[in-house]
């Protein structure tokens, strides 16, 4: 299996090829080691944090944004979507706060990044 990736643990930008033989991961094209780190999770377990919003229950505010607390499997963001289309907000919440403790069973916290006062 091969890859490319544009790395994007730093600044630079790197142009990453990763190739797995045999169990063996070789990455190119790095200028520091977290390129090679981040291509060989990319080629193996792809994470990423979910940034979307919520419905609520109020008219004058009807979304309030919120993220996950870390990184959740790629393959699981369209399902955790689905999940997040049943939730409704309706109370007071404070940037922070969390609104699904252990979202999914992956150890992350579904958490408000806004206040929303009502």
């Amino acid at each position: 299996m091969e890859k490319t990736f544009v790395c994007i643990v730093c600044p630079n930008g790197c142009t990453l090829h990763a190739a797995e033989e045999n169990g063996v991961i070789s990455v190119t094209g790095n200028r520091c080691p977290k390129g090679e780190e981040y291509a060989k999770a990319e080629l193996t377990n792809p994470v990423r944090t979910l940034t979307t919003s919520v419905a609520t229950v109020f008219p004058d505010r009807p979304v309030l944004p919120v993220r996950t607390s870390g990184a959740i499997p790629k393959d699981a963001i369209m399902p955790a979507m689905r999940v997040i289309a049943g939730l409704r907000v309706n109370h007071a919440v404070a940037c922070g706060d969390v609104i699904a403790e252990n979202f999914m069973g992956f150890g992350v916290d579904l958490v408000a990044t806004d206040d929303l006062r009502v």
